[in-house]
């Protein structure tokens, strides 16, 4: 699994060009980092799916709208930590090296996700259930928060020049992966083990899985090698904030798209499981779906993004990153009003599940291409921290509470407000795509030099 980085590439922070490396070695390399991704979001992702089942286990018992709520909150606060994690690893990934901080992050989920399968419920001790299923989730907030960042930036730097849109594109590949395994591992044993079961204590194996896979993508991770050199890892401002605040116009272009990027995101992946449940419940002229073929349903729309994922990152290969992101936030300002309101009224869930693939492809225009836009906007010595904090914060404050706010409107009676507040954080994403400059003309990883780009006055 180990690539082969020359000295020159590794200074600068960037992949080495053809003639240093094949596309075999490249897609090897991809692999190799992208493993860890997958792991560490099917560790992330099987809360989602499997907490409406252990909800009310840790939670209110007689109301399940409630219970799911706090569930949400629980998952919300596990965001809240991705900026901490960014940080953490952020700063070690350029000041250690990116391999470092990836192996690191695969190891405190894997710790994470065993302490998880073991909790007790609030039948054994009450209201401190919550409070360690909490701190659980803290503790898995840190980790995927520093995965984030560590991986965008190592596979933009190990991607191929010409093809970064394409090869970046794998990291939602392998994080929507690990949405759709989860989702596979809840039909799998809804079908096989049924509701009760599951309730029962089942829910506990996907995080003993998710901890077992986290120590084989350890290992695949280990025969990586570093993309950074000596001389970058060194460097007086490597891994510091400050330094990334000098970049003023990379770090606010970043956490605009990162908002509303994050928050459909999560709206029509995570989000949509308990939309259709909830609202469909509520809604007179809805039919009435079941757990088990809410679970069907999201299976297979979460492979059709998979698909898009590739498809949209080689179209930013040839119009540019900005043009996809136009397409993405214009979209993103046009559909959501409409679109949710055909699926809360659906009596259909093929119909209900082809409209949220229609959201899904303008979705597809922003994560295929989230990691590489992001690397692409800073030096080398702070691109690790710069791309991990950055959208750490706004995934937290946006992507994180997509479900929380979700529910809260619908337990609050004003379902249909929820559209009108992602409107109005795409307008904030059209604001900051509007200050992006062209990655064609500027890139600090195929165009080293551009080291100025996003600093004031630039």
């Amino acid at each position: 699994m180990a690539t082969s980085t020359t000295p020159d590439a590794a200074s600068s922070g960037s992949a080495p060009g053809p003639n240093q490396k094949t596309t075999w070695q490249t897609v090897k390399a991809i692999l190799a980092a992208s493993s860890g991704n997958l792991v560490e979001w099917f560790d992330f992702y099987i809360y989602s799916f499997f907490s409406v089942y252990f909800a009310t286990q840790f939670f209110v018992k007689d109301n399940e709208v409630l219970s799911l709520l706090q569930a949400a909150l629980v998952f919300f606060v596990g965001f809240l930590m991705r900026p901490i994690g960014g940080y953490i690893f952020g700063r070690a990934s350029d000041k250690l090296g990116r391999k470092n901080s990836m192996l690191i992050s695969i190891l405190v989920m894997c710790a994470g996700s065993l302490l998880l399968a073991c909790l007790p419920t609030s039948d054994l001790i009450g209201g401190w259930a919550a409070f360690l299923l909490l701190i659980v989730r803290m503790i898995q907030g840190l980790a995927v928060g520093g995965e984030y960042g560590a991986t965008a930036t190592y596979m933009s730097e190990v991607a191929t020049e010409g093809k970064r849109g394409f090869f970046s594109s794998f990291q939602y590949v392998t994080l929507v992966g690990g949405q759709l395994l989860a989702s596979l591992l809840a039909v799998i044993m809804t079908h096989t083990l049924g509701d009760e079961q599951i309730t029962a204590g089942w829910w506990r194996l996907p995080f003993v899985i998710g901890a077992v896979a986290a120590l084989v993508s350890l290992w695949l991770r280990s025969g990586l090698e570093e993309t950074t050199s000596e001389e970058v890892r060194k460097h007086e401002h490597a891994g510091s904030f400050l330094e990334v605040l000098r970049h003023p116009r990379s770090f606010f272009v970043v956490l605009g798209i990162t908002a509303i990027g994050s928050l459909v995101f999560y709206i029509f992946t995570t989000y949509m499981q308990k939309y259709l449940l909830v609202v469909h419940q509520k809604t007179p002229s809805a039919e009435t779906f079941s757990k088990g073929h809410i679970a069907d349903l999201m299976t297979i729309v979460l492979l059709i993004f998979i698909i898009m994922q590739p498809i949209a990152g080689w179209v930013s290969d040839k119009i540019g990153r900005k043009n996809n992101m136009l397409i993405f936030v214009i979209g993103m300002i046009i559909i959501p009003i409409p679109v949710l309101h055909f699926i809360g009224n659906s009596t259909s869930l093929v119909g209900a599940g082809i409209w949220v693939v229609i959201a899904m492809a303008f979705v597809a225009m922003y994560t295929s291409i989230s990691g590489i836009v992001k690397a692409e906007m800073f030096p080398a010595h702070i691109r690790g921290i710069g791309v991990g904090f950055t959208y750490g914060i706004g995934n937290s404050l946006f992507g994180g509470s997509a479900e929380s706010v979700g529910l809260w409107f619908q337990n609050a009676g004003h379902g249909s407000w929820f559209p009108i507040y992602v409107v109005i954080v795409a307008v904030v994403g059209l604001i900051a795509v509007l200050y992006m400059h062209d990655n064609r003309k500027h890139s600090t990883i195929d165009n080293p030099d551009d080291s100025a780009y996003g600093r004031v006055g630039k």
